[in-house]
């Protein structure tokens, strides 16, 4: 069952005295439920433009984005807010946690903005999450008392805390050693596989891209199978699951 599409998605920047700068062109995506894949590409190559896209922190200048067959260009900016902390968990290379505030504050953030029985519940049910990835010993830790690999679980437990339907990962393991991001690789697969989520990952490692079961490369601002030969420009398609490499990208 589809649950988010891109259709012909183009993100062009504007820029003084230049031509406007295109990011992404003519991008087709479909998201299945409980769906798996990977987009790798290099540096500049528009994917934490397109991970912005997916989780509508941001909107196509060309294209259109569907959510559950429903435009979201018609979305007010409510209800965007509040469908993105509904149904999207993001999970980011640098963790981004609360400093000063200890492992289970950071996890409980996201149900501050719940209501009903799971805002009342929060502290209990952002317990269970630390629990689940390991960290039931550590709820009173703030980030400074904790390794990389558990910051990072941490940073996995508040993005699924809500139970998303859709988990973004922008290099969730490139601040990691090996062994350490195949373990959270691993137990993010497990705990979005529990949920039935679709798990996208943003990469720059080949390898662990492969862990997908559908495989994006990122060409010039162009999606195509990872499977398809390389170009001097691209189409539109997939590559592998996973992250790691380090830093940014438009």
């Amino acid at each position: 069952m589809t649950f988010l599409e891109l259709r012909g998605v183009g993100r062009t920047v504007s820029r003084v005295d230049d031509r406007p700068l295109v990011i992404l062109d003519g991008v087709d995506l479909v998201v299945e439920v409980g769906d798996r894949l990977s987009i790798v590409g290099r540096s500049g190559s528009g994917k934490s433009t397109l991970l912005n896209l997916l989780g509508l922190l941001d909107s196509p200048t060309e294209g259109e984005i569907f959510l559950d067959e429903e435009p979201t260009r018609d979305f007010s900016a409510r209800r965007r807010d509040v469908t993105r902390g509904r149904d999207v968990g993001f999970i980011f290379q640098q963790f981004n946690l609360l400093q000063g505030r200890t492992a289970l504050e950071n996890v409980m953030t996201p149900l501050l903005y719940d209501t009903g029985s799971a805002f009342w519940r929060r502290r209990a049910i952002a317990g269970e999450m630390l629990d689940r990835v390991g960290l039931g010993h550590r709820l009173s830790s703030t980030p400074d008392r904790l390794s990389g690999g558990e910051q990072q679980r941490v940073a996995i437990a508040r993005a699924l805390v809500r139970r998303p339907r859709l988990i973004l990962a922008d290099e969730p393991t490139g601040a990691l050693d090996i062994e350490t991001g195949e373990i959270v690789m691993a137990l993010l697969d497990e705990i979005a596989t529990a949920s039935d989520a679709a798990l996208v990952t943003i990469t720059h490692d080949p390898a662990i891209a492969a862990l997908a079961t559908r495989r994006f490369r990122l060409e010039k601002g162009a999606l195509v199978d990872a499977a398809a030969p390389v170009t001097a420009r691209a189409g539109a398609s997939g590559h592998p699951f996973a992250a790691a490499g380090g830093g940014s990208d438009s």
